[in-house]
């Protein structure tokens, strides 16, 4: 428990941003190093990192992927990065894991590799990894995530975790000043981004499909009341179960856009910021998960497999390569008030366990087979 907790507590005093992990990766890449893997840096251009422990004898190549990027917050006016959503935990966890299992020698076939992602939260981190080769020779691939109070408590754990599909559109309209006493002379960029929301919002889709969509930033000011607006920005936020009903959104949101401003004169330049696919998850990799679990927690500790509208870029490792068997499970901690809140908190018990779980995954898939994971009965003892 202490090593995880001081992998913790100092990655938690260091929060930065995505791409920016800087201090984060080097000092994860240095600990993977001190104990014997062979580490890649700068994965791609980016702050990533992979560590691979080849066994030398034939069997499965498993991975296990932990984010390390913190969030950004405004707080007392001032921009600062912080660690609301768990990720230097998760780091923490997938370190620790990393650093026993080579301690204890529990990779008998195949080879295991550890992957540190950076940029999670910009929704590109995984897609960056994946095109730097992170996963070419990758059989199945697992990651975490803390999950909120109300989801999973302290002492059980979600086998799968179905995250939702999501985009980010911002749009910037653009149209013609003038003043206000002679409209007809300019195009009103304001009635043109309103239009548009409420295009937006008049879509529907079968109501079969759990769906939104939704404008979340509208910024206008022509600087003073008596000039028509020739620029507006408006972002729409976009969820989606499953990755059909998005593929089936987002093209609608896109023309109520586009006709809304045509409808008006205005011209719209339409950004995708940031898209992530809906769960992918794979039978046999959620049983391993399940498996490891029960080892841990007993069988009161598996919980069935929970749906979230929330976002994960994991899942683009799995898009980009399906033959990828990828596994995803959360992590009860007793987390309040919730993920990306300023004041987010979790016990840190929680950390330990999951290393347990990884830990057994590993003995799974690549140690001997009948070998015991550890349960929390044997934590409390050794604590």
């Amino acid at each position: 428990m202490s090593r995880t907790l001081d992998h913790f507590n100092y990655l938690h005093q260091i929060p930065e941003l995505g791409f920016e992990e800087y201090k984060t990766s080097a000092y994860i890449a240095g600990v993977l190093e001190a104990v014997g893997y062979q580490v890649t840096r700068q994965v791609n251009g980016t702050t990533g990192i992979m560590a691979v422990l080849d066994s030398g004898k034939p069997g499965p190549v498993l991975a296990l992927r932990a984010d390390m990027d913190a969030l950004g917050h405004i707080i007392d006016g001032e921009h600062v990065a912080r660690h609301t959503c768990g990720h230097d935990g998760h780091s923490s966890v997938v370190l620790t894991t990393a650093q026993e299992v080579i301690a204890e020698g529990l990779v008998k076939k195949g080879k295991l590799k550890f992957i540190f992602q950076p940029a999670e939260e910009l929704g590109t981190g995984a897609i960056a990894l994946t095109e730097g080769g992170v996963l070419e020779d990758v059989d199945m691939l697992l990651g975490f995530h803390l999950r909120p109070l109300e989801e999973c408590p302290l002492g059980q754990a979600v086998p799968a975790m179905y995250y939702s599909a999501s985009a980010t559109v911002e749009v910037i309209f653009h149209g013609k000043a003038a003043h206000a006493a002679r409209p007809h002379l300019g195009v009103n960029a304001l009635d043109a981004a309103a239009h548009a929301v409420q295009a937006v919002n008049g879509i529907h889709l079968a109501p079969s499909l759990t769906w939104s969509a939704k404008a979340t930033r509208f910024l206008c000011d022509a600087g003073v009341t008596n000039s028509i607006p020739d620029k507006a920005l408006v972002c729409w936020d976009l969820r989606a179960a499953e990755n059909e009903a998005m593929d089936a959104l987002k093209p609608q949101v896109l023309r109520a856009i586009e006709s809304s401003a045509a409808a008006y004169g205005a011209r719209a330049e339409i950004r995708i910021l940031k898209e992530m696919p809906a769960a992918i998850i794979d039978d046999e990799a959620t049983e391993v998960v399940s498996r490891a679990i029960r080892s841990v927690f007993g069988d009161a500790g598996l919980t069935a497999p929970k749906s979230t509208p929330g976002s994960e870029d994991f899942f683009h490792y799995l898009r980009l390569r399906p033959q990828v068997k990828g596994g995803f499970w959360g992590l009860g901690a007793n987390l309040t008030p919730g993920l990306h809140h300023p004041e987010m908190h979790f016990d840190r018990d929680a950390l330990a366990l999951g290393v347990k779980v990884f830990k057994a995954c590993v003995q799974d898939v690549l140690g001997r087979s009948g070998d015991a994971a550890p349960s929390v009965h044997d934590l409390k003892n050794k604590q």
